[in-house]
């Protein structure tokens, strides 16, 4: 109901995927679509892959993986965080693949889940967040093994892959010689995976039985210029329209705290988007803005619902499209900007933008 929006090009999924899968193959494709598919959608993004050749697709949460459910989506969905044990039920109602680093919880699962039901052991070889380290996680593999549960998967996760090649290298080393250790013992899991985007990118013989790739899907990379052999197209751009313009004196303060004067008699724009949807109050004084294919600064501090831009003297009016992330004529602004001048990393920013903006659907 008012125009600011959060547009996705689900094609550019597609072809993300087309694009990352044709360096990775023959390892399977797994979309990560969690975290509502980094803020562009999860079920739509999750259809789009599939139709570009993903064969898996991973969430965080339980909730998530029921939400893909409920749309109609068959494909395997590999939860990337183990369960709390009351909700083992759900994962076995719904047919998720649960990741196990806990005894506790895969006792939970065998005491409610068909015999052969699939669990995937997460071993920690060097990101200390979640997963078991490899002693233990052989227990537990062994213990998955021999029943009821099936022991489908075991995998690990990456935390420097886009900047540390020799500590990545490592962790390949250690994932290899967990499933030789296993393999002594007469377990042989059905697949190994372990690269993220980055490490399913880099040249470190890590692609295993399949790779989890979250922000490539999204066409954006891992570091600023990471693999640019590979051709990725950002989806997501975030629009407004102008809904209001003012002209003003030179040194005029707009909007809350009157931080900056106009240096120069200007035209002021208003559009409909703030900090409450993810145009973060940080950018007031960094970002900028593309009104008719050209870069604006903000006029003072972005506000809740709604922000200022100074046009000079050029010709806006009511109506005309603004876009804040995404390409317009010859300019861009893309994910990494905002990421450089708010101090953060693509990811936060594509997830940031909140439900108040609708998202709609191109390609």
């Amino acid at each position: 109901m008012r125009p600011s929006w959060v547009e996705v090009d689900l094609e550019a999924i597609r072809h993300n995927v087309r694009a990352i899968a044709a360096v990775t193959s023959p390892a399977v494709y797994c979309a990560v679509v969690k975290a509502d598919g980094y803020g562009h959608g999860d079920v739509p993004v999750a259809e789009a892959a599939l139709e570009a050749g993903a064969e898996w697709l991973a969430v965080a949460l339980v909730s998530e993986g029921i939400g893909l459910r409920e749309a109609g989506i068959e494909a395997p969905i590999l939860l990337l965080s183990e369960p709390v044990p009351e909700d083992a039920l759900d994962v076995v109602r719904w047919n998720l693949t649960p990741t196990a680093y806990r005894k506790t919880f895969v006792e939970a699962l065998a005491g409610v889940a068909p015999e052969g039901f699939p669990v995937h052991v997460k071993v920690d070889t060097g990101m200390h967040r979640v997963g078991a380290p490899p002693e233990l996680a052989r227990e537990l593999a062994l213990e998955v093994a021999q029943g009821p549960l099936r022991l489908e998967g075991v995998w690990t996760h990456f935390p420097v892959s886009e900047e540390d090649h020799e500590f990545t290298a490592t962790q390949v080393f250690a994932i290899r010689e967990f499933v030789d250790d296993l393999a002594a013992l007469g377990v042989r899991p059905q697949m190994i995976h372990a690269a993220n985007t980055a490490g399913a990118l880099a040249d470190l013989d890590a692609g295993f039985d399949m790779v989890r790739v979250g922000i490539g899907t999204y066409g954006l990379r891992p570091a600023p210029g990471y693999a640019p052999e590979v051709d990725l197209r950002p989806a997501m751009s975030v629009v407004s329209r102008v809904v209001y313009t003012r002209r003003h004196p030179a040194g005029t303060r707009p909007s809350y705290g009157r931080r900056r004067p106009l240096t120069e008699e200007s035209t002021v724009a208003t559009i409909p988007i703030g900090y409450a949807d993810g145009l973060a109050r940080r950018l007031s004084a960094v970002g900028a803005a593309l009104i008719g294919g050209k870069r604006f600064p903000f006029a003072g501090n972005i506000t809740m619902d709604q922000a200022l831009i100074d046009v000079g003297s050029d010709d806006v009016e009511v109506g005309d499209r603004v876009v804040l992330l995404g390409r317009q004529g010859d300019e861009e602004i893309t994910a990494d900007h905002w990421a450089e001048w708010l101090g953060t990393i693509n990811w936060e920013v594509v997830c940031g933008f909140g439900p108040r903006l609708p998202r709609r659907y191109v390609g």
